[in-house]
């Protein structure tokens, strides 16, 4: 048994769960999608309680909500299928009674299994991948958005037998700003992801850039190492009002700036999921893939999706796939005269929104 609990196994499997364990080691966004799941079941649960596995650079995504962590390191302690075992002790050893596999990848298979043998209650996510791939290839423009991810999450908690409703999107909260004061408006970009059919075009995105610092008071480029962080740094040196933010604040600080941003535009990546977090407007730029996959940011505002109708859409459910045409399109069709009138849209329809609070009131 990978406990130190001495309850027999029957009466675990019988009563609801006391301390589940929800298991999502990556990717970044769907780590972030994660926390809007839980803050909804601690706020109906807040006596359960919750023990998240995944990698220590995530903690931050989770502030403000009451769990514990178990950090996982695949590159050292549980690395390989030594690794594997350990990670099931190292759960284990929390005294548990429940496995919420939000991810449905080997790893987290083997482990749930390691503990369902031991006879304990577990659940695991349904991704809806065959409902997926048929939305691939044919225009799904118009179609019912499928099952959102944050909901899929909820559905694990349900299967272990609780009940509680879907999370209500997050709400604007104060954080400090790792930027200094602030001054005017200020706009992020971030215009990669790992996939070239999620990556803005390389001369559209210099162009972005040019429009948004020429009309903002200040400009933040989101991006990864390398020639991602090249490219900000670039802009940087050309443009006064430009911030790369790569090496400059952490995961936890990059957070906090988001929140302090009047809109950030980015593609369907991780900084869309981070500002909805942080209930900041966001401008999400759509190629190969679709919002209406499931992947939306939780609570962020259908008016900021970019994407152009093509029969062709979406190609793929992650973004990993070549365009057949080889030219990404999709992408091409979004201008970023489009995206700079989009975020002035979303700036008005945030600031339009207090005021009228004020009204009613």
């Amino acid at each position: 048994m990978a406990t130190n609990s001495k309850e027999p196994a029957t009466n675990r499997l019988r009563r609801l769960p006391r301390h589940v364990v929800a298991i999502r080691l990556s990717a970044m966004g769907d780590v972030v999608m994660l926390a809007h799941t839980l803050r909804a079941f601690k706020a109906a649960y807040p006596d359960v309680k919750v023990t998240v596995a995944t990698r220590r650079q995530f903690e931050s995504f989770f502030d403000g909500i009451d769990v514990d962590f178990i950090f996982v390191d695949t590159n050292g302690r549980h690395r390989g299928v030594a690794g594997l075992w350990k990670l099931y002790r190292d759960i284990g050893r929390r005294n548990v009674d429940a496995i919420a596999d939000m991810h449905g990848v080997l790893r987290s298979i083997v482990v749930r299994s390691l503990f369902r043998m031991s006879m304990y209650r577990c659940a695991k996510i349904n991704k809806g991948k065959v409902e997926k791939w048929f939305r691939v290839g044919y225009n799904s423009q118009n179609s019912v958005p499928l099952k959102h991810t944050v909901v899929r999450y909820c559905d694990v908690l349900r299967d272990l037998g609780f009940e509680f409703d879907n999370p209500a999107p997050a709400v604007k909260m104060a954080r400090p700003n790792p930027m200094g004061e602030k001054h005017g408006l200020w706009v992020g970009f971030a215009p990669f992801s790992a996939h070239d059919g999620k990556t803005y075009p390389a001369d559209l995105r210099v162009e972005a850039v040019r429009l948004l610092s020429g009309r903002y008071d200040r400009v933040f480029i989101h991006s990864g190492c390398g020639a991602e962080a090249e490219f900000a740094m670039q802009m940087e040196r050309a443009y006064g009002n430009v911030t790369a933010v790569n090496g400059k604040v952490d995961m936890a600080g990059e957070l906090n700036l988001i929140s302090n941003l009047d809109c950030i535009v980015s593609m369907d990546s991780l900084a869309m999921h981070m500002a909805s977090l942080v209930a900041t407007p966001v401008v999400s730029v759509w190629g190969a893939t679709h919002p209406a996959l499931g992947f939306l940011g939780y609570g962020c505002s259908p008016e900021g999706v970019l994407q152009v109708d093509m029969p062709c859409r979406p190609c793929s459910v992650y973004g990993e796939m070549k365009c057949q045409y080889g030219d990404y399109r999709c992408l091409r069709a979004i201008t970023p005269e489009m995206i700079v009138a989009k975020v002035d849209e979303m700036i008005a329809s945030a600031q339009k929104e207090p005021a009228e609070k004020e009204e009613k009131a």
